[in-house]
């Protein structure tokens, strides 16, 4: 069926911008603002909450931003060993690179990059030396003598006092970086430790959009939110510390809540004063209820989200990227919402055109897969594998023809075109298989489109695919990852792989 809108951008932006500069105000006009979460591209945000915009946190930084700077934090670790971002297919510090063009890119300028827990690995050194080479600024903290338990060390010159201060005359300092544990907190602190040194009688807040406090702990968007931390271990449950002061039952997660009683020592050792937080959820600033406009579209799309995490985390499994445990807390997360892997209307019929491949034959000696897609309109189109092309391949042509209205008996590719290809797969790059993937499915169409109107009018319909549901019954080679990734699908699949052999270029 048709997607359905179920969270509204713009009283979002109005609540929260406000709630924002309301926390501002309450500290003096000094806040040091922990941004968790994505800051662009926020797509768990988008799917769980249908109509959120996934660049929203961007647009909202542009409403602030005449009063805010940022700061970007990246642990040196995350560097050191090249941790991926899963989305994106790209390293947390490339990750940062991309961060940094993307904010100028909407006017947004960044004070600095901060690299934390910093212990003069050579690869970091690499990573900060680009960065100063092209006039950004860059901070390193180290690790904090004392922590967790010292806090007469940590809020101390042998602890936040090491770290160097970063000025601002801003009254809001946005401070962000990617992943999690990337030392957005501590930079907070270390920031605060200095101001009151200086008698700047800073604050702190933290931003993040899930779990959504006000919301019930089981609600299926929280439920989403353990569902994409699974490989973390993180799990919502309901504020002690605030059922205690106020008697009210709130959602928060467990590190938060766990951490509490120490960030709470630490503030009040910071301002020599009683802190104002009488729990996690009170420093928080999230009013991302506000938006949601139909909690019931919420909830299925909550739902449906789970059941992707499912796919990727037991994909990830067989490749050795993910526990056993992980899966087994998204199942239990499944069991408790009622939905199993059969509820995403894509799955079955994906594997109905694997069968179909395996009936047909035609030749085909290898592995059979099928795919399917879940147009806007709620059609469905599979596609499956043949010496021909990958089942990713044929899903994607059968898409763009029946949104095109192109009868399934014309050909869109030019035969030139696939046999020259497979040629120089077979008889110059010496591939074992000369089946066309995504990518070169899709280089094939572009050329193909220059001189074939039906071509043309196909290649002009691969935009309508965006945000489009997909799976597939076997792990997509990278070649139709990629190319599924650029058509902006949401892709999931089985945890097969589509070729016995260990090594796939």
């Amino acid at each position: 069926m048709p997607a359905q809108k179920g969270f509204d951008n713009e009283t979002y932006l109005k609540e929260q911008a406000a709630a924002i500069l309301e926390r501002v105000k309450m500290f003096n006009n000094k806040l040091y603002l922990e941004f968790g979460g994505k800051l662009l591209f926020d797509y768990h945000a988008s799917r769980v909450l249908p109509g959120f915009d996934p660049n929203v946190k961007m647009r909202l930084l542009q409403k602030l931003k005449d009063r805010a700077d940022i700061l970007l934090c990246i642990y040196a670790g995350d560097i050191e060993r090249k941790k991926v971002r899963a989305d994106f297919g790209i390293t947390y510090d490339v990750d940062a690179l991309k961060l940094i063009d993307d904010l100028r890119e909407w006017g947004l300028g960044v004070l600095g990059v901060v690299i934390t827990r910093f212990d003069d690995q050579p690869s970091v050194n690499i990573f900060k030396n680009k960065l100063e080479r092209r006039d950004i600024k860059v901070y390193t903290h180290r690790f904090t003598k004392g922590y967790p338990t010292e806090i007469d060390v940590i809020v101390s010159d042998e602890g936040y006092g090491t770290n160097e201060y970063i000025s601002s005359d801003k009254p809001l300092i946005v401070v962000t970086g990617p992943g999690p544990g990337s030392g957005k907190l501590a930079t907070c602190l270390s920031q605060l430790y200095h101001g009151y040194k200086r008698g700047i009688k800073a604050g702190y807040a933290k931003f993040e959009t899930f779990p959504i406090w006000d919301l019930p702990v089981k609600h299926p968007v929280n439920v989403a939110y353990e569902a994409a931390t699974a490989d973390l271990g993180d799990f919502n449950l309901i504020d002690s510390f605030h059922l205690e002061a106020y008697g009210k039952s709130v959602v928060n997660y467990n590190r938060d809540v766990e951490v509490f009683p120490v960030l709470r020592r630490i503030l009040e050792k910071l301002t020599g004063t009683e802190s104002m937080y009488k729990s996690p959820t009170d420093m928080g600033v999230n009013r991302a209820n506000s938006g949601i406009i139909d909690d019931g579209v919420v909830q299925e799309a909550a739902k449906q989200e789970v059941i992707r995490r499912y796919f990727r985390y037991s994909c990830e499994y067989v490749m050795g990227f993910a526990d056993r445990e992980t899966i087994q807390r998204v199942e239990l997360l499944m069991e408790q919402l009622n939905v199993l892997p059969e509820h995403r209307r894509v799955v079955n019929p994906a594997k109905q055109a694997a069968q179909e491949a395996k009936t047909d034959k035609k030749g085909h000696k290898g592995i059979f897969c099928g795919a399917a897609i879940e147009l806007k309109d709620g059609s469905i189109v599979t596609g499956k594998n043949s010496p021909l092309m990958h089942a990713a391949s044929s899903l994607v042509l059968n898409a763009v023809k029946t949104l095109a209205e192109i009868p399934d008996h014309i050909h869109i590719l030019s035969p030139e075109i696939i046999e020259s290809i497979s040629s120089l797969k077979k008889d110059i790059l010496s591939a074992k298989s000369i089946s066309l993937d995504l990518d070169e499915t899709l280089i094939s169409l572009s050329i193909s489109a220059t001189s074939n109107p039906t071509a043309r009018l196909a290649l002009n319909k691969l935009k309508e695919l965006a945000d489009c549901e997909v799976h597939m019954t076997h792990i997509p080679t990278p070649g139709d990852e990629a190319g599924l990734k650029r058509l902006g699908v949401h892709l999931t699949s089985e945890s097969n792989f589509s070729s016995k052999d260990l090594f796939t270029a």
